[in-house]
């Protein structure tokens, strides 16, 4: 007894620290907006549309952007202040927000047209994406300047728990007003809690560069992030895994038409579905935050990514929408697993000069893969229908993690 309670005491030491507190305030907020808008817009695509071909270029819309923009994205954060980076990524994506709003307006719609409106969306999502590139690696790349290095794994997973926290309540919430309000009053509701993420970034202090600007050159301080991630097999061996599960297992890109079309259920069940994958993540991650894993996380990686896998068929098979809930909750739950393994592999193992380009490749592997495996699904729903490129995409995550499995003894046998 005196272990546990001395173990969940040191694992919320890292809340003592009142920047750390101030940067997951905005964070969540920040997230809570992000997460409301991929709801609200992939929604209101398919409400246009009504074809899930157009919601996989909603997510290749994003992912060119963030993924060609990635490396050289970590070069400017490695050289910046990562806090005045934050506050001038967070203001663009205020902008975006603030433009989707002005799209919404029915003057704006019976002007445009519905062809119109479609790609003006999908420029502004290309924007974000662009936002999105220097963002990420600068959120996570912060962190280890404002907590000490031996309390960085705790700090990891509260950032997780965060993230995660605002992802339900993101998704949720968004479900809930697109049944009752309008778009616009979504939209002006994302913009508020954009406006409270900047609040509480102004309020960290400035960040001291950790690299120079006059160094290295750009080119030699990109491919020296690359060579690093190449060389630390740890690190690349779980984002690897964690991208190809990722992009084969983007069943939550055509949640709008299981939801519409499939399990016939309104903007407030498509809502809770689009939560329900992060409702099993947070659930693990305050499990692990409490009860961190001691030993064998490499086996653990390997197992929970290929549950993932069949939580994903499971969810595409079903036609009752409890059993395609908890399917997408249980897949949340070992996906949290993975985030918290390959989180805290990347935090340790980057040295702090190096942290924004490690990141900005960790982003082309995880982040983008996200908007890629939901180009990925429209593509296949359009020419295996729906049901079977969902399925088709948890049996490729299952024989990716058996071809890893083999391959990659190393990263079988990691622990940390």
């Amino acid at each position: 007894m005196t272990d546990i309670r001395q173990g969940n005491k040191s694992a919320t030491e890292v809340l003592r620290i009142s920047e750390f507190r101030q940067f997951i305030t905005a964070r969540f907020f920040y997230i809570m907006a992000m997460r409301m808008i991929t709801t609200v817009v992939g929604w209101w695509i398919y409400e246009l549309t009504r074809n899930p071909f157009d919601i996989g270029l909603l997510g290749l819309s994003e992912f060119l952007p963030a993924f060609c923009l990635a490396l050289y994205a970590g070069h400017v954060v490695d050289k910046s202040d990562k806090r005045a980076l934050l506050l001038k990524t967070t203001m663009g994506y205020l902008l975006c927000v603030m433009v989707l709003l002005a799209l919404t307006l029915a003057y704006t719609g019976n002007h445009l047209g519905r062809s119109r409106l479609q790609w003006l969306i999908y420029f502004v999502i290309f924007c974000s994406g662009i936002v999105r590139a220097f963002a990420g690696p600068s959120l996570n790349a912060i962190i280890a300047q404002i907590v000490p290095r031996e309390q960085l794994s705790s700090a990891v997973t509260f950032n997780q728990s965060t993230w995660l926290t605002a992802s339900v309540i993101g998704h949720g919430s968004a479900g809930f007003l697109i049944a009752h309000t309008h778009y616009a009053t979504t939209f002006c509701i994302i913009a508020a809690y954009i406006l409270i993420a900047l609040y509480f970034l102004f309020t960290l202090s400035p960040k001291a560069k950790m690299v120079k600007t006059n160094d290295t050159k750009t080119l030699d301080s990109i491919m020296e992030g690359i060579r690093f991630v190449y060389k630390t097999k740890e690190v690349l061996g779980a984002v690897a895994l964690d991208l190809f599960a990722v992009l084969f297992g983007g069943a939550v890109a055509l949640i709008p038409v299981f939801a519409r079309d499939i399990l016939q259920v309104g903007p407030v069940g498509f809502g809770w579905l689009n939560a329900a994958a992060d409702i099993g993540s947070i659930t693990i991650i305050l499990i692990l935050t409490f009860f961190p894993l001691r030993s064998k996380q490499g086996r653990t990686l390997m197992y929970v990514v290929a549950g993932f896998g069949l939580c994903i068929i499971c969810f595409g098979l079903s036609t009752w929408y409890v059993v395609s809930f908890i399917a997408l909750m249980c897949s949340g739950l070992l996906d949290g697993i993975s985030v918290v393994i390959r989180g805290t592999i990347v935090q340790l193992k980057t040295p702090d000069n190096m942290r924004g380009r490690v990141s900005s490749v960790n982003s082309m592997f995880i982040n983008s893969s996200n908007e890629l495996g939901q180009f990925e699904s429209g593509i296949m729903a359009k020419l295996m229908g729906t049901v079977r490129s969902v399925v088709f995409g948890g049996c490729m995550t299952i024989a990716v993690v058996a071809f890893t499995w083999f391959k990659a003894p190393s990263l079988r046998k990691m622990e940390y």
